[in-house]
């Protein structure tokens, strides 16, 4: 071999030897830039133990029917919060007055929570929820984190739509997704676009009572309604539903509701309805104000909107107002203004089902191409809206006064709703915003074919969004408000009242009454011990016949924080929960002779497991 040949070798080799240190030291600079990175995200988010989140993220459950509390930034699952199904855990149902409030129902489609409101911003005091599934509305007290009432609504079919509030909480309104004939009688299809109506329902909330009352109802067209918002500052005194199925198709609605280039957004001014209503216009059904609108016109406006929308959101000055349709890559910016105005000068289109249409070009600020199936839109405090892209399974945002897109951001997977701090509101964040996402895929580990869905954390506080954090949820949230921590003053230990009906407050007053066949238990909870009956040689049991009804009207007597007890009784499918400074019933039929241990299914004390009963049932 020349000398000339070694060198170029040895030049070769060494050449190569570059090549693999340039290659790996670019490597780890990487590697080391995206660790970096994923440690800043990991400080973003990061809340140390005895520490609390910023913000409460409260989202709806789904068919679970319960509410899901989590904390924000975190993305800690905190609680869950039972409205419309029954909960084994904590008793909810099972108890007298839960079941009375249940009826009967085995389960909830829990779609949109709504916050109560004063001057267009979360006070904190209540928390509204409506379930598709039975057409019910419920109040979950802010204070205390549990549902205090659900109201049934007659004359509705599947209230899908948020239970927006209107800016002071005077209403919350429920339209609804279904049209069925009024009066609840059989109507045949063929009969669909003449009998079948949408209804609205208003209804009212009682802050210092916790309940809920339908004060009246407006008739709709036989359209499927969707998210709706209400009006603020601009256009304080209206509300807003997006429509679709315009078309009035009862089979096949994939194709049949997707042939009209253009939906509607139903304005309507509720003030006036409510001022018609307080006059006496309207006709009572199924106990309930129905108000027709049709036959005391100027309160109901259609303006046409993209093909199927999703959604409708209100600006936070309450000046515009923005509808997204699923079938169309823009999403289109109205002005309220130009509405007014409108409708001032009866700049009409044409009509539907006997309501005027605003004419498009007059009404129309701006439209946006933002990307393929455009859902839902929140604000921050910048100027800025947040849309999601069903198709594109993106964020986008988009500057409300240009109309201009300023950045996008790749979620997992097919995002739905989403929710910023306080973004519905008059007064909206700027820092945080959650992505509801339909699908997760591979985003977590396997537990099989049944995947959870997913919500991405992303940080909006500076020019550019990023995703910095991914938590699980089951089942689907469809939607969830962010609301400020320091808003909500929660009760962490009921108050002793003792006049309370039921109650008893020291282990010396337990007793048993018997009223024929009804046995009355008052008895107490501590740690760690059940006294029912303090004058008995076993002040733990109850002793009864078979064929008795047995009420337990328990108090746990603790006075503790986190102290909470709960009563199950061993092979008789019964448990409850009692918080501490609470009082609950539950009854039970004794239509079994037998010994059922009874126990304390909340860990309270070292002797929990100590704390334990007998209910006897004697032979008949």
């Amino acid at each position: 071999m020349t000398k000339n040949r070694i060198i170029s070798g040895v030049l070769g080799v060494m050449a190569g030897l570059l090549v693999t240190v340039i290659f790996f030291a670019d490597f780890n600079q990487s590697d080391n830039t995206a660790n970096a990175d994923n440690k800043s995200n990991a400080q973003k988010v990061y809340v140390a133990p005895g520490e609390h989140d910023d913000y409460y993220l409260m989202a709806s459950g789904g068919h679970s029917g319960q509410l899901f509390v989590y904390g924000l930034p975190s993305m800690r699952l905190i609680r869950q919060v039972p409205v419309f199904s029954p909960d084994p855990a904590t008793g909810y149902g099972f108890d007298d007055k839960t079941k009375e409030m249940l009826n009967g129902y085995k389960w909830g489609d829990f779609h949109h929570p709504s916050i109560s409101e004063t001057d267009g911003e979360y006070d904190g005091r209540a928390l509204f929820a409506t379930d598709v599934g039975n057409n019910r509305a419920a109040y979950v007290d802010l204070e205390t984190f549990h549902t205090t009432d659900i109201l049934e609504i007659p004359n509705i079919a599947g209230p899908h739509c948020a239970a927006f509030v209107t800016p002071d909480s005077e209403y919350l309104f429920l339209p609804t997704r279904f049209s069925v004939p009024l009066g609840d009688e059989f109507t045949g299809l063929d009969e669909y676009s003449e009998k079948y109506k949408g209804v609205m329902s208003a209804v009212k909330p009682d802050f210092e009572n916790n309940t809920l009352e339908v004060a009246y109802q407006v008739i709709l067209p036989p359209w499927a309604y969707d998210l709706s918002d209400a009006g603020k500052g601009a256009s304080d005194g209206w509300g807003f539903l997006s429509t679709y199925n315009t078309e009035e198709a009862t089979t096949t609605l994939e194709i049949n509701a997707s042939k009209n280039d253009r939906d509607y957004i139903v304005m309507f001014d509720w003030e006036q309805i409510s001022e018609e209503v307080e006059a006496g216009n309207y006709e009572e059904l199924n106990g309930t104000k129905m108000f027709d609108p049709i036959e005391h016109p100027g309160s109901v406006y259609l303006v046409p909107a993209p093909k199927s929308p999703h959604g409708v959101d209100v600006t936070p000055d309450g000046a515009h107002f923005i509808a997204n349709g699923k079938l169309s890559p823009t999403t289109t910016m109205f002005s309220v203004e130009k509405a007014f105005e409108a409708i001032k000068n009866e700049d009409f289109q044409g009509e539907a089902q006997g309501f005027p249409v605003l004419t498009y070009e007059s009404v129309v600020d701006k439209e946006v191409e933002v990307g393929l199936g455009p859902l839902h839109t929140q604000f921050d405090d910048k100027g800025n809206a947040y849309t999601t892209l069903f198709i594109d399974s993106q964020v986008v945002k988009w500057n409300l006064e240009s109309g201009k897109v300023v950045d996008k951001e790749e979620v997992s997977y097919s995002p739905g709703h989403l929710a910023a701090v306080e973004g519905d509101t008059a007064n909206p964040g700027g820092n945080w915003l959650v992505s509801l996402n339909k699908i997760a895929k591979d985003q977590y580990l396997s537990v099989g074919p049944s995947h959870p869905e997913s919500m991405d954390l992303i940080d909006i506080s500076g020019e550019t969004m990023e995703v910095v954090g991914s938590a699980p949820s089951q089942p689907e949230p469809h939607y969830a408000q962010i609301i400020n921590a320091d808003k909500i003053k929660t009760t962490e230990v009921f108050e002793k009242d003792e006049g309370r009906e039921n109650a008893v407050w020291n282990k010396e007053d337990a007793h048993i009454e018997r009223d024929g066949d009804d046995v009355h238990v008052y008895g107490i909870a501590m740690r760690s011990q059940f006294v029912f009956d303090a004058n008995s040689e076993s002040p733990d049991a109850v002793t009864v016949k078979e064929g008795d009804t047995v009420h337990f009207h328990i108090t746990n007597i603790d006075r503790d924080q986190d102290i909470t007890h709960g009563m199950g009784i061993n092979g008789y499918n019964e448990n409850f929960e009692i918080q501490p400074g609470e009082t609950k019933t539950l009854t039970v039929e004794a239509d079994e002779s037998g010994t059922f241990p009874i126990y304390c299914t909340n860990f309270c004390s070292a002797l929990h497991q100590e704390m334990t009963g007998y209910l006897l049932v004697e032979p008949e």
